[in-house]
């Protein structure tokens, strides 16, 4: 048990360690001695649990889609309707793209597509965004538009946020997410729902 504990240890710290490198350094620059040092293991157990830069960068998106994965569902049931639900999770999806690497590092890996396969993190961003959206048309909290013209917008919007977010971390501020459901909202929602919803997001910062 202690060696598999170890093992897994090891694992996480090289899929941080190689986030962090990719996310400074570029995949096609980065190198894996530079990720094996900075884990703090050697190379031969960089190659232990990973056949090569390109398994280990596939590593670093499933994480990120693993984490991208338990914000949107962390906030299941936390909000009064699909609409509120999508700005608190946009909210958090902010917030955490400027604090946990491997998230910021699996958006950039998936977006770059420097190499064969990989996960599509903008996609199953979008997907939850069209299904958050559908959820709150059936609830009768949209205004007169469809959830797939609101979807595009916010999938535009938010992931246009996470590409100038990693020059400049104002574009994830809570001011900034708050700034542009202050400027949608009032076009999405219907009149009834309008004034009980928080652009800030209904949930703690």
């Amino acid at each position: 048990m202690a060696k598999q504990e170890r093992a897994l240890r090891t694992r996480e710290a090289l899929i941080k360690s190689a986030a962090t490198v990719f996310r400074r350094d570029g995949f096609s620059v980065a190198s894996l001695t530079t990720i094996s040092s900075l884990a703090g293991v050697s190379n031969g157990a960089l190659h232990f649990h990973f056949a090569s830069k390109a398994r280990l960068a596939e590593s670093v998106e499933d994480a990120a889609a693993q984490r991208l994965e338990s914000i949107v569902t962390a906030h299941d049931g936390a909000a009064g309707n699909a609409l509120q639900l999508l700005v608190n999770v946009s909210h958090d999806l902010a917030r955490r793209l400027t604090e946990d690497v491997v998230l910021r590092a699996g958006f950039e890996l998936s977006r770059d597509r420097v190499r064969e396969g990989g996960r599509d993190l903008h996609g199953q961003w979008r997907q939850w965004v069209e299904a958050a959206l559908k959820r709150a048309a059936g609830e009768g909290v949209l205004n007169e538009v469809t959830p797939e013209e609101v979807a595009a917008s916010v999938v535009a919007a938010t992931t246009g946020f996470e590409v100038l977010g990693a020059q400049d971390p104002a574009w994830l501020s809570h001011r900034t997410i708050t700034r542009f459901w202050q400027l949608l909202l009032p076009r999405l929602a219907a009149a009834p729902v309008l004034d009980g919803l928080v652009a800030a997001g209904s949930h703690p910062q």
